[in-house]
């Protein structure tokens, strides 16, 4: 373990995450407390806080110390329902949750698995950093999975870098959570969200190379040949989701975690569907565009 100034960093697995001791996220952070988790941050990518007491606008204030929020995205008309919860009501709120309000979803996101992805991916700034907080969960299942996608950058066969290298793939989303979108995107994108990025990254912090791609919105290849593009992704989504690059997240309430998805994935195991989970999300605005 690591012991910075006011608390101490425990690693959780192999492949990334790690817990922080000692805070109380509900109460301000001094500067240096805040650079001391950016540090343990970039080292760890996923970052856990147990036991946690937090009201939204105490979320909301220790998430802004990052950078400016993003606000919540509202999808296409005709699918915007899947993502308008009715108790979702600061615009940089998002309740992750099957929860129902006199038959109404509580958030948006509830049910069942959830496929590897990144935040916004689809978008031209997908967001930078997204923040998490654990306030109802089911007896079982419903675990987040981080990838370590520098990992599973650098354990690719150099002939596959060579091969992604000046490659852009489509992100593309319809609001689905363990399934392709419906529409052929090789010949006609419709309405849906959507943006091409590079399929390798470099952080622009730690200025390391990332794998970019996820099995839920990442679509094709630009320039390759449609079967190539096909084998190819399911290469690397079975690739990026080994073990050896995964750490999963066994939610405890009042958790809080927060992880970078310029270099991670996530996705959520199943859960029973009579029982309700609700998660409260926040998010950080990227910069800039990312970048080869």
């Amino acid at each position: 373990m690591d012991v910075q100034a006011g608390f101490t960093v425990k690693p959780l697995s192999p492949a990334l995450g790690a817990e922080i001791i000692g805070l109380d996220l509900s109460q301000e952070q001094p500067d240096q407390v805040i650079d001391d988790i950016l540090e343990a941050w970039r080292r760890h990518i996923v970052l856990v806080f147990r036991d946690q007491h937090l009201e939204e606008a105490e979320q909301l204030r220790f998430a802004a110390r990052f950078g400016e929020l993003g606000e919540r995205k509202l999808g296409p008309e005709a699918i915007r329902e899947r993502s308008q919860g009715v108790l979702q009501e600061h615009p940089a709120i998002l309740l992750v949750s099957n929860k129902m309000v006199d038959g109404k979803s509580a958030g948006a996101f509830g049910d069942g698995e959830f496929w590897f992805h990144i935040d916004s991916g689809y978008a031209e700034k997908p967001y930078k950093y997204t923040f998490l907080f654990g306030m109802e969960l089911p007896s079982t299942g419903g675990n987040t999975r981080f990838a370590n996608m520098y990992d599973a950058y650098h354990a690719l066969p150099q002939a596959m870098k060579d091969k992604l290298a000046g490659h852009k793939a489509l992100h593309i989303h319809e609001y689905k959570r363990s399934e392709k979108v419906d529409q052929d995107v090789w010949d006609d994108l419709g309405d849906a969200m959507h943006y091409f990025h590079p399929v390798c990254i470099t952080h622009p912090e730690s200025g390391r190379k990332s794998l970019f791609v996820d099995r839920l919105m990442t679509a094709r290849i630009e320039g390759l040949e449609r079967d190539d593009s096909d084998q190819t992704l399911a290469e690397l989504f079975d690739h990026s989701e080994q073990d050896r690059f995964v750490y999963e997240h066994v939610w405890e309430l009042g958790d809080f975690v927060m992880w970078d998805n310029r270099c991670a994935t996530h996705g959520r195991t199943w859960f029973p569907e009579e029982e309700v989970r609700l998660l409260r999300r926040c998010t950080v605005h990227a910069e800039s565009v990312p970048v080869e």
